[in-house]
């Protein structure tokens, strides 16, 4: 299909491949890059690349969304709220809700490289066009470390959902704690044998017994909730680690 272009692109084409060259190893001459990225441009126009990452994201939280309407709808999350005398649930929804946020955003992120990676434009500022600007004629053990520098800082830039979800699993655990320290103040072995005590002491077991089982669900439930977008996202970004390198060996030697 052809491309309409008008009279100032191809020179500012020609002028972005020519800028780009240094002037020791191997180069391609400026027609050959000039023909590679007309072709990238009618590869885009015909094949329009989606937003893949964004749509799995949103299809796995639909679901967990509609679980936890289902849940509402039977009361369960109001037995939560209620049996939870310390509201420890509520915090850990909250941080819940914070990385599930964190998520989306370094989502949206990778996703809008992995299509500027797919469509790359030299004239468009991205990370791919900085990436290659970085590999241009660089020696072989350069272009390893910038390659082992750019999997570091992908890899790190993700990391912090990871620990929100970590953190999840570690607060409903220090419920789960609170709760046993709840149901045993309330028990006291010199007043076993009165009646009268008998019945305060088992409603001070019941309640610190449901604080640590329903802190140690919550945590549990939103833990695996929130690790299936960060293996999303984790996969995302092994697809973008992938796809830079491969585009700065491919046109980087230049």
């Amino acid at each position: 299909m052809a491309i309409p272009i008008s009279p100032a692109q191809p020179r500012d084409l020609e002028a972005a491949v020519q800028a780009s060259f240094q002037p020791d190893g191997e180069r391609r001459t400026a027609e050959q890059h000039l023909a590679w990225l007309t072709a990238k441009a009618s590869a885009a126009q015909e094949k329009p690349y989606h937003y893949l990452l964004v749509l799995r994201f949103a299809l796995i939280n639909i679901i967990g969304l509609s679980l936890l309407g289902v849940a509402y709808a039977q009361g369960l999350v109001s037995k939560i709220l209620l049996g939870d005398q310390t509201y420890l649930s509520v915090v850990i929804f909250v941080v819940f809700l914070a990385g599930l946020g964190i998520c989306a955003s370094k989502i949206w992120q990778t996703s809008c490289q992995l299509n500027d990676v797919k469509s790359f434009d030299p004239l468009v500022p991205s990370g791919a066009a900085t990436y290659l600007a970085q590999m241009r004629g660089r020696d072989g053990d350069t272009r390893g470390i910038l390659a082992a520098s750019l999997r570091l800082k992908l890899s790190h830039r993700i990391a912090v959902v990871r620990h929100v979800a970590s953190s999840l699993v570690i607060l409903g655990l220090i419920g789960t704690v609170i709760g046993f320290i709840i149901a045993l103040s309330g028990v006291h072995p010199d007043q076993a044998a009165d009646v009268k005590a008998i019945t305060p002491m088992v409603s001070t077991l019941i309640a610190g017994m449901s604080t640590a089982l329903y802190t140690t669900l919550v945590g549990s439930v939103l833990n695996v909730w929130l690790t299936i977008n960060y293996h999303i996202l984790s996969g995302g970004t092994v697809k973008l680690i992938t796809g830079l390198l491969e585009f700065g060996e491919e046109h980087g030697r230049a």
